[in-house]
């Protein structure tokens, strides 16, 4: 208590010295805010509706502080940098020979008249405005006809003007303290009202007295502009006022380049406390680039799962909402280094608008929620990953793949280990990708290959190799890759065996098949191959249909020789049905729609005659 006593006597002291302080008949040239000076035949500033908060000129008295947001500061980085403050300056006409007051003393006489009102309001706060500059303006004005210049005056002040920034950039915190501690204190409201409805406060706010240092370098600007532009061609002091113009310029973007420092300190801020403030994520040197919602596909689940991704310039951030907000929002999954990561559309036709971000740590298939807003992420994380890139050409020479290949499923050799795979899901796949066992849920599991990402049974992974991308912890891989990572050689009994007709990698893009997608099966014919198939016409073998269980299936359980089969399109009691026919020999097929059994047609027919494509760029009719 008696620590807040002396505090309260000392703001008592300070109220005090403020109302003494004070020149007589500063109130009455304060009563206005600053922005309302203008003089004849000058055009106005342009309105501040963003920044209106509170009205200037409305007293305290019985009303509770009004607070400035931070959306005055955006509005005034925007006016800083665009507008009628930043339009060019054209050498104004000589005044004619009536005139009994030159334009360009009318300004400097408004330049004078708000310089007293500005030292007037910060008198307390700054003496250099009112020991230097003011002085020196008045003596100039004072002795216009002998000596019309100011523009020597302006550049001698100009340097210090860019201590204006440090003001600027700690504005927004030091309103919202004083707002703070407004709210939690009652003594110190009291004394905060009681300087603000005294005469020398010229019945403003304190915040817009803290405004006046943030509003003075735009209006030293813009009328120095003016005094530029009503200046005769020929006067002499039209090269040293250009120069403080270009030097009043400089200080004003300092300003600016404060306050865009500042709100990007505090928006990365707020990012990070929504993020947990994790040790080794919380950086001031990062740039947040992107954040938003997406949806991860699974390799085991059929439904997609809700997650956020902040990308900042050097890291993207996969993350979980939390469904109870206590404190952080989100739950950090994964980090993926910008360095070395690739993005690509897929071609998915369950989940469109889908995209892969493949990095060292992990790769993730993730859908946006429509195709422009994952166009909007694929050229964000590239703009970041090109950004990275350019700092060190070496790597990018290291890690870039082949232009174009966007069908790409494996890893290429070099990589394997140093990178997180894409991984196979599992219900694309009905057998195991290395030794063609089909699955089953008691004595042959999945199991996914934690360096090349496929699905493989528990025989074929039985093997554990050190991968770099997982701080070099032994982890399950397949024997193709253990085999490649170890250089051991595998016993005799664990080698692959010789491939049968059927062992044919299923093709899942147009690059590899020219027709494929899933086709009902229908009749008797299929027997115990299910009621649907993955069917395809390979590029490389065009008079064969294969059906597999699943596209990513490494053998097919059925194979057609097409040529010389009859194909009928469709029936009236479901126009979707086709059949191929010959000696007896009758396979029926049903498409998800008419359009898809169109090209099935077309394809088997080509197929059936004998024609197979000359080269990669004959047409296909894949999805």
């Amino acid at each position: 208590m008696e620590g807040e006593s002396k505090k309260l006597a000392s703001l008592s002291n300070l109220v005090t010295v403020f109302e003494n302080s004070r020149t007589p008949g500063a109130a009455s040239r304060v009563c206005k805010p600053e922005i309302e000076h203008c003089h004849p035949g000058c055009s106005p500033p342009p309105p501040a509706e963003p920044w209106k908060e509170p009205n200037l000129g409305e007293t305290l008295e019985g009303s509770e502080p009004r607070m400035v947001s931070r959306r005055y500061l955006s509005s005034l980085k925007n006016k800083l940098s665009s507008g009628p403050w930043r339009k060019s300056c054209q050498p104004g006409t000589h005044p004619g020979p009536g005139t009994q007051e030159p334009e360009e003393k009318k300004i400097v006489q408004e330049l004078l008249e708000t310089e007293k009102a500005y030292v007037a309001r910060l008198h307390l706060l700054d003496q250099f405005h009112a020991q230097f500059f003011l002085p020196e303006l008045q003596r100039r004005l004072d002795s216009w006809t002998a000596t019309p210049r100011i523009g020597d005056v302006i550049q001698k002040l100009a340097p210090f003007l860019k201590m204006y920034s440090e003001y600027v950039k700690n504005f927004e915190r030091a309103v919202e303290l004083l707002a703070t501690w407004t709210e939690k204190s009652t003594p110190f409201q009291e004394v905060i009202t009681r300087i603000q409805s005294s005469e020398a406060s010229g019945s403003l706010t304190l915040q817009h007295h803290m405004l006046e240092p943030v509003q003075r370098i735009p209006r030293y600007e813009l009328l120095l502009k003016e005094y530029v532009q009503k200046l005769p061609a020929q006067a002499p002091d039209r090269a040293d006022a250009q120069k403080a113009l270009d030097m009043i310029f400089s200080a004003a973007q300092h300003s600016n380049a404060a306050v865009t420092e500042m709100e990007r300190l505090q928006d990365l801020w707020d990012v990070y406390q929504r993020l947990g403030l994790e040790d080794d994520i919380v950086d001031p040197s990062n740039t947040l680039l992107r954040e938003g919602p997406v949806l991860k596909i699974s390799f085991r689940r059929s439904d997609p799962m809700e997650r956020y991704l902040f990308l900042f310039n050097n890291m993207l951030l996969y993350c979980i909402p939390k469904v109870i907000q206590v404190g952080a929002q989100f739950q950090v999954r994964t980090r993926i280094d910008v360095a070395g990561m690739k993005v690509r559309e897929l071609t998915d036709a369950e989940f469109p608008h889908s995209f892969l971000v493949s990095g060292k740590q992990r790769t993730l298939e993730l859908q946006a929620r429509s195709q422009e807003e994952m166009i909007s992420w694929i050229q964000s994380c590239q703009a970041a990953i090109d950004q990275i890139e350019k700092r060190n050409e070496t790597f990018k020479a290291a890690v870039q793949g082949p232009e174009g290949d966007t069908q790409e499923q494996e890893l290429q050799s070099e990589e394997l280990g140093l990178r997180a795979p894409q991984w196979v899901r599992d219900k694309m796949v009905t057998m195991c990708m290395r030794c063609q066992e089909p699955f089953n849920a008691l004595t042959r599991r999945r199991h996914h290959c934690r360096a090349c990402g496929y699905v493989v049974c528990a025989r074929c992974s039985d093997y554990r190799a050190e991968l770099q991308y997982n701080d070099n912890r032994p982890s399950r891989v397949c024997f193709h890759c253990y085999t490649f990572l170890t250089g051991s050689v595998l016993p005799e009994d664990k080698e692959d065996k010789r491939r049968g007709i059927l062992e044919k990698v299923s093709a899942t893009g147009s690059e590899q098949s020219l027709m494929c997608s899933f086709l009902q099966l229908v009749g008797d014919k299929w027997g115990k191959s299910g009621p649907r198939g993955w069917c395809v016409i390979p590029r490389d073998d065009p008079l064969v249909l294969y059906v597999y269980a699943a596209p990513q299936d490494m053998r097919a359980h059925t194979s057609v020789p097409l040529l010389g089969y009859q194909v009928t399109a469709g029936t009236q009691a479901d126009p979707r049905v086709f059949q191929l026919q010959q000696s007896g020999q009758l396979y029926t097929f049903k498409a998800e729609t008419e359009e898809l059994r169109d090209r099935w047609v077309k394809a088997m027919e080509r197929a059936a005659s004998g024609w197979s494509p000359r080269g990669p760029s004959d047409e296909d009719l894949s999805d």
